[in-house]
């Protein structure tokens, strides 16, 4: 017997609602070190089980950015204090020009 395809759906209360959006900006020369960072950090946000998304970017030469979601206020702060975190804030007098901006955010929708 063949059931049909079925989309799941979650509740309203399950949805993603918060995110953060950070941005690097590189000192001269560091560029490169900054975005291999970015790219090494993709296995620590997959084991991250409340990380829903996360996206590293590139919006100018020396100017890189973070988009991570979260379903809850937890999610977010475990991983604000989490291995990503840890290591960026190690390395970040090394590699950026400041301090990494960091920005809670609200989602409002998605799709």
């Amino acid at each position: 017997m063949h059931l049909p395809d079925c989309i799941i759906i979650k509740p309203a209360e399950t949805m993603i609602k918060l995110g953060l959006l950070i941005t690097l900006e590189a000192k001269p020369g560091k560029e490169a070190e900054v975005e291999a960072f970015l790219k090494s950090a993709l296995p620590l946000a997959q084991n991250e089980p409340d990380t829903i998304n996360w996206y590293a970017t590139k919006i100018n030469a020396n100017t890189f950015g973070i988009f991570d979601t979260f379903i809850d206020e937890q999610g977010r702060q475990a991983h604000l204090k989490g291995p990503i975190a840890a290591a960026l804030m190690a390395k970040a007098n090394d590699l950026l020009i400041k301090p990494p901006l960091i920005e809670p955010i609200d989602l409002l929708v998605s799709k």
